[in-house]
C-alpha cells in the first residue's frame, strides 16, 4: 500500500506541469497584462523551459527590442567577475612600515594600501590591526598613509544618476574602502521630554564630527542628519537634528561618507587607539614607498559572497568596486571604470551576445544609459546557468523570491515563494527581473522581463510575480 501511495505522488509531482507550453505560457502573459492593466508594447519578455535538445521558447515578446534593464545589468557584471575570478580568490589589506622599531617606538610611517576590497569591514579590521600588534608597536612617530592608487579618484562615476541616496548601496569607490563607506548614526530619547537627544556614531573616529541638536519631545518626532561643509576640517560634518518621542525606540540613520581614503585611516588610527597604539602624526594619502615592509595583511571574504552582497541588495558600490578590480587586468594603477567595463565588454563578445542588442555604460545599472534586450540578459543568464563552473556560485547570489533579499517580501507565502531566484530592477519608469524558476518537475523556466513604460511601479511587479506564478502552479 505504501509503495502504491508513493508511485501515485511521484506521477502527480512529475505531471504537474505538463501543460506548460508556449501558447499557456503567451495566454497568461496576455490575461494577466490586461488585468494589471500594463502594455505589452511596453514589456521585452523572453522566456525558456528545459536544457539541451528539449529547450523550448515560452515566451518572446518584443524579446530583441532595445530596453533600459536597470539593476539586472548587475547579472552581466557578476558573470563577467566570476569568468575573470576563481572561485575562493580574495582581495587583500595590507599595513607597510618605513623607519626603525625601537623599545616598541616606530620611527617612521605606517601605510594603509587598500587592495579593492569592497567587503572591509570592522571585523576585518581587527583582523589587521591584531596582525599589525604582533611587530610588538606601541607607539608611531609618524603618519597614518593611505595608499588608495590602486584606483582612481573618481568615487562617483558620471553613469550613476546625479542625486545620491545616503545608504551603502550608492557608496563612493576606493581602493581602499571601509564599512561600505557609510556611517550610522544612532539617535535614542532623553529621559523626559525637553532633554537632549543621545545620539551616537558608529564607528567612532576623527573623521566624522556630529553636532547634536536633536530634542526629545512628549509625542512622536522626526530625526534627520544633514552634512555640512567645514573648510576647516577634512572630514564629514553631520548636523543631527529634529526629535524624538519620549517613548521611541532607537532610531537609525544611514549617511555615506565623501572620503574613502582617509575614512579608512581615521578609523585604522581609532582601532589602533583601542589596542593602545599611539601614533603621533596625522592622517594622510600618498603612495607605499618601494623601501616599506610589510607589517600586517587581512584577505577579503570570496569572490562568490562578495558577488552575492552585488546582488541580493542590488548594491551600486559593490558592483563599482569588481568592475574596478576587473580593470587591473588592463593596468596596475589608477584604474578607471572604464577599463573594468572593456573587460565585461569582452565578456559579453565571448557569449557571442548579439553586439546590437546590448550596450552597457555602467555595470551596476543605476543610469539610463545602459540598452539591452530581454533575449542578451536571458543569453547570460543561460551561459551561468549552463557553464558548471560558475554557476552554483550565481545562483546562491541570487535573491530567493518571499526569503532574502530584494525578494524577500514579494512572492511570499505563494506557490513561487523558493522557488524563484531572480535580481531585481528599478529606477524611475523601469522595472526588471531577471533569473530562475523552478518547477517541481526537475525542469527550470530561464526568463527575462523589462518594463519601460509609464504604469505604476508596484502594478507591474505585481504582474511578473502573478505572471511567474501562474508559469510554475
Amino acid at each position: 500500500m505504501r509503495f502504491f501511495i508513493l508511485t501515485t505522488a511521484l506521477m502527480f509531482t512529475f505531471s504537474a506541469n505538463a501543460n506548460l507550453d508556449a501558447k499557456t505560457a503567451e495566454s497568461e502573459m496576455q490575461s494577466l497584462a490586461k488585468k494589471h492593466k500594463v502594455q505589452l508594447s511596453d514589456i521585452g519578455m523572453y522566456a525558456t523551459v528545459g536544457e539541451g535538445e528539449n529547450l523550448k521558447v515560452l515566451l518572446d515578446n518584443n524579446g530583441s527590442k532595445i530596453m533600459i534593464p536597470a539593476s539586472i545589468t548587475k547579472i552581466a557584471t557578476a558573470s563577467a567577475v566570476l569568468a575573470t575570478f576563481p572561485p575562493g580568490h580574495k582581495f587583500k589589506t595590507q599595513i607597510w612600515t618605513t623607519g626603525d622599531i625601537s623599545k616598541g617606538v616606530l620611527k617612521g610611517n605606517v601605510y594603509l594600501k587598500g587592495g579593492g576590497d569592497p567587503s572591509f569591514v570592522s571585523e576585518n579590521m581587527w583582523f589587521l590591526v591584531n596582525a599589525f600588534l604582533r611587530n610588538d608597536i606601541k607607539r608611531v612617530e609618524g603618519d597614518i598613509v593611505v595608499d588608495d592608487s590602486l584606483f582612481d579618484k573618481m568615487r562617483y562615476d558620471i553613469s550613476r544618476q546625479k542625486e545620491r541616496v545616503d545608504r551603502a548601496y550608492d557608496a563612493p569607490v576606493g581602493a581602499m574602502s571601509f564599512n561600505w563607506n557609510s556611517i550610522n548614526i544612532f539617535v535614542r530619547p532623553g529621559a523626559k521630554a525637553g532633554d537632549d537627544a543621545r545620539v551616537y556614531a558608529d564607528p567612532e573616529n576623527d573623521y566624522i564630527r556630529l553636532v547634536a541638536k536633536t530634542k526629545t519631545k512628549a509625542t512622536a518626532g522626526e530625526v534627520f542628519a544633514d552634512r555640512k561643509e567645514d573648510p576647516k576640517f577634512d572630514g564629514d560634518l553631520l548636523h543631527v537634528g529634529g526629535s524624538i518621542g519620549v517613548n521611541t525606540k532607537e532610531v537609525t540613520i544611514f549617511k555615506n561618507i565623501t572620503q574613502p581614503d582617509l575614512w579608512s585611516g581615521y578609523n585604522l588610527k581609532a582601532f589602533l587607539a583601542q589596542r593602545g597604539v599611539t601614533v603621533t602624526g596625522a592622517v594622510k594619502t600618498g603612495n607605499t614607498p618601494a623601501t616599506a615592509s610589510l607589517a600586517a595583511e587581512a584577505e577579503s571574504k570570496a569572490i562568490e559572497a562578495i558577488v552575492a552582497d552585488m546582488n541580493k541588495f542590488s548594491n551600486n558600490y559593490v558592483a563599482e568596486m569588481l568592475t574596478k578590480n576587473m580593470g587591473t587586468l588592463k593596468k596596475d594603477k589608477g584604474v578607471t571604470l572604464a577599463d573594468g567595463m572593456l573587460v565585461i565588454q569582452d565578456h559579453m563578445q565571448a557569449l557571442q551576445i548579439p553586439k546590437d542588442q546590448y550596450s552597457l555604460q555602467s555595470p551596476s545599472g543605476l543610469t539610463r544609459e545602459n540598452k539591452m534586450s530581454s533575449y542578451a540578459m536571458w543569453k547570460v543568464l543561460q551561459h551561468l546557468r549552463n557553464d558548471f563552473r560558475v554557476q552554483p556560485e550565481f545562483l546562491q547570489s541570487l535573491p530567493i523570491a518571499g526569503i532574502d533579499g530584494t525578494l524577500k517580501k514579494r512572492m511570499k507565502g505563494t506557490n513561487a515563494e523558493r522557488w524563484v531566484r531572480a535580481k531585481t530592477g528599478y529606477i524611475n519608469n523601469v522595472v526588471t527581473l531577471a533569473g530562475y524558476a523552478g518547477l517541481e518537475d526537475g525542469k527550470v523556466i530561464t526568463f527575462s522581463f523589462i518594463y519601460n513604460g509609464s504604469t505604476d511601479e508596484a502594478m507591474v511587479r505585481q504582474y511578473f510575480d502573478n505572471l511567474l506564478k501562474s508559469l510554475i502552479k
